[in-house]
């Protein structure tokens, strides 16, 4: 069973973080705990493994990950030998493996390193680390032939030293070559092989770095304007018409500094759209008016204008040097190489031959993988209707890079795009809609009408409402435009679910419409239901929310123990509240006798072994329960907010079940990740098989 990964090369420049990102992401699904081993380093700390730990809450001391630094390397090999010098990484390896169950190698760079015969020292030490090997080969600015020929002699090489190669990664090829690159190589090699198209936004410079580069002051601009991605350079010396034709999307717009007119223009444009543009840099020293750079804040606030002393040709010689580079402070960089690598590579077939042993635990960040893995598998539409709202727009970013649904936003369009502009965000494969004025506000109308005709709703006044962006969301679920809706980061709980109410409705076996809370701890995840829509549910409306909770605990990979919440464990209390839940605890196993359940239980038998163990000894639910039920909302709110804030648990949702379709509401204080954990659990419902055949 392979339990350390080996990711390495034949030449520099091959862009393999993307390919060190993709496996990290695919071992921290199945395993807790990931360690990291870099052999041999130019500098500490290293960008790679500092981005790691960020995003992957690392807890490994960086003083483990690497073996050696290059220079000290070269000087033992040349003194002592190379035996000396795997020797000693080997020793070093292995004391960093017995703290992990997966490791995770980052091969040689070959980039001035001085060390002779690089590939086979990477080959060596991946033997003697007992580590499988995934090579990869750069493709930048090679033409087919070559490539096809490079990723085989890599994989003749690497399999004649004796390494057990996993896959071959063809990185960087031209976009127009991939396909075919791709199926050549499939029938040539005994061993699965990704192509991977080169993406410009990943090697691009963020204006951030290309300020620290050239020691660039920052006249103007955020912190989200500092991390767009400068696609191009456009040099600024024609008049302002021909300029303003010559800008491209994303472009760094160089001009001398006293050329206020297309700073002037460059900043409307990009305030237009036509197009968005990355930033300004000036030379020469010269910085505008103090009049001029106000004009140009409140054209296109956030978008960075920054100063340097050069002048413009030794400025551009700098520019087309410079790479973008992955690392902690480009997160969005990170999602882009992600969804590269999980679009162009079998993720599915790789782990399954990392064979990675599975965690018995389930931990929040495993739990949040497995949500994006599950629904990216079968991808649905949700439609956003907050589409002016900062974190959603960054959080339909996120989604639209990684793959993981198809998105419609909804709002005034040109708001949207500005926004987006503003925040250097691309939203090209995003559907954008307004309701004011769009072409299917009179059917939803006519809809809505017959819809509520019995309460007195003519079309005339539906025609009103449906411009709301929640009946409209609402009105794309029901019409089966979208898959799902998720809103409420800028509306009131029943401004979201209202119109879900009215339109979409309940199952036909559902009393109630409930939800679940998905609450992360440090090392299992629980289901907490109802926190959020009932406050005072009957017996019978208990039992059904039990029910749906296991299945929705169940639909996403927690195996369903129902503990039936009270003050009281078994019969050791009396009273109407004890009393309620003992009659929906055996609704429940009336109504679906597979379900494993325990109820009246206090919390702590519910979850605690050892209280379980006195309270009811012999139970399968007792201090192992998975879904907890709450007998009324005063009590399941305050302890689900208490548990997130005190034990420092995740908490995701709510979660509504018991719709025909999904429609879920957003904490207003949610965060991006918590928008994008929201959506992608509504896609997940989508594709529940039970609520397409009722849609039909």
């Amino acid at each position: 069973m392979t339990r350390s990964v080996y990711v390495t090369g034949i030449d520099r420049g091959d862009g393999r973080q993307i390919v060190e990102l993709g496996v990290m992401e695919l071992l921290t699904r199945q395993v807790d705990r990931v360690g990291v081993f870099r052999p041999l380093v130019h500098h500490s700390p290293d960008r790679l493994f500092e981005l790691l730990r960020a995003r992957y809450r690392l807890s490994q001391d960086p003083a483990t990950v690497y073996g050696m630094d290059y220079h000290e390397a070269s000087a033992l090999q040349a003194e002592q030998g190379t035996d000396e010098l795997v020797s000693a990484l080997v020793d070093r390896f292995h004391t960093v493996a017995r703290d992990y169950e997966v490791i995770l190698v980052l091969g040689t760079d070959f980039a001035d390193t001085q060390l002779p015969d690089e590939l086979a020292l990477n080959a060596r030490l991946a033997n003697e680390f007992g580590a499988s090997v995934i090579p990869v080969v750069g493709g930048r600015g090679q033409s087919a032939e070559s490539v096809l020929a490079e990723t085989r002699n890599a994989h003749r090489a690497y399999e004649g030293l004796g390494c057990d190669v996993l896959a071959m990664v063809a990185n960087r090829v031209a976009r127009d070559d991939r396909d075919a690159i791709a199926q050549s190589l499939g029938s040539r090699l005994p061993v699965p092989c990704y192509v991977v198209p080169d993406e410009p936004a990943l090697s691009a410079p963020t204006v951030a770095q290309i300020s620290q580069a050239l020691g660039a002051k920052v006249l103007l601009g955020d912190d989200a304007g500092l991390a767009r991605d400068a696609l191009d350079f456009v040099f600024g010396g024609a008049m302002l018409p021909n300029f303003l034709a010559a800008l491209t999307p994303g472009c760094l717009v160089v001009t001398p500094g006293d050329r206020a007119d297309l700073v002037v223009g460059s900043l409307a444009a990009h305030s237009a759209g036509t197009p968005p543009i990355a930033g300004v840099l000036l030379t020469l020293n010269e910085v505008p008016p103090k009049e001029i750079l106000t004009l140009a804040a409140r054209l296109a606030p956030g978008t960075p204008v920054l100063s340097v002393a050069g002048t413009s040709f030794p400025t551009a010689a700098e520019l087309f040097s410079m790479e973008g580079k992955l690392n902690a402070a480009t997160p969005r960089k990170a999602e882009t190489a992600l969804g590269l690598f999980e679009r162009y590579a079998d993720t599915g077939e790789l782990l399954q031959r990392v064979s990675a042993p599975s965690s018995d635990r389930l931990t929040p960040m495993m739990f949040e993988h497995k949500l994006l893995e599950q629904a990216r598998s079968d991808k649905r539409r949700v439609v956003l209707p907050e589409g002016t709202e900062e974190r959603i727009l960054h959080a339909a970013e996120v989604l639209l890079r990684r793959g993981i649904c198809d998105l419609t936003l909804l709002g005034p369009v040109e708001q949207i795009r500005k926004k987006a502009a503003d925040l250097g965000i691309d939203l090209a494969d995003a559907q954008l809609i307004d309701p004011a004025t769009s072409e299917l506000r009179d059917s939803f109308a006519e809809q809505y009408a017959l819809l509520r005709a019995h309460k007195g709703v003519t079309v005339e006044l539906a025609y009103d409402v449906v411009s709301d962006v929640n009946y409209f969301g609402t009105l794309m679920v029901q019409e089966g435009l979208a898959d799902g809706m998720v809103s409420g980061s800028v509306h009131s709980t029943a401004a979201t679910i209202r119109p879900a109410f009215e339109i979409i409705k309940t199952k036909p076996d559902t009393a109630i419409v409930s939800s679940v809370f998905f609450m992360c701890l440090a090392d299992k995840v629980l289901a907490y239901g109802d926190c959020a829509v009932n406050p005072d549910p009957d017996a019978r409306q208990l039992a059904d929310i039990a029910i749906q909770s296991a299945a929705t605990a169940a639909q996403f990979g927690v195996e369903p123990r129902i503990a039936m919440l009270s003050y009281s464990t078994g019969t050791s209390g009396t009273g109407a509240d004890v009393d309620k839940v003992r009659e929906a605890t055996e609704l429940v196993r009336s109504r679906r006798p597979d379900l494993r359940i325990e109820g009246p239980i206090q919390y702590d038998a519910a979850v605690e072994p050892s209280v379980a163990a006195t309270k009811l000894p012999g139970s399968e639910v007792a201090g192992q329960a998975s879904v907890l039920i709450f007998p009324d909302l005063n009590t399941g709110n305050n302890t689900y907010k208490a548990v997130q804030r005190s034990a420092g648990a995740i908490a995701v949702g709510p979660v509504l079940q018991g719709l025909r379709k999904p429609v879920n509401d957003l904490s207003r204080g949610a965060l991006v990740s918590d928008i994008v954990n929201t959506v992608a659990i509504t896609a997940i419902q989508a594709q529940n098989p039970n609520e397409k055949a009722v849609a039909q």
